[in-house]
């Protein structure tokens, strides 16, 4: 179930990432709901996603806490 959690947010960000301001407030959500394993794994995938959308780096704060 867990696993499941960590693919739909992966999915949520990618799906929202037009948007900067609502990229950070799912990001926010999606660190109170994911185990700190997680966490780490996601940082590294959005270290890759953001990448391609440099306009997205500022919401790694969030993350990097």
């Amino acid at each position: 179930m867990a696993r499941a959690m960590f693919e739909y947010t992966k999915t949520v960000l990618s799906k929202v990432s037009f948007d900067p301001v609502l990229f950070c407030k799912e990001l926010q959500k999606a660190v109170t709901r994911l185990l700190p394993h997680e966490i780490e794994e996601l940082r590294l995938w959005l270290l890759r996603f953001t990448l391609e959308k440099p306009e997205l780096t500022h919401c790694l704060v969030y993350i990097n806490r």
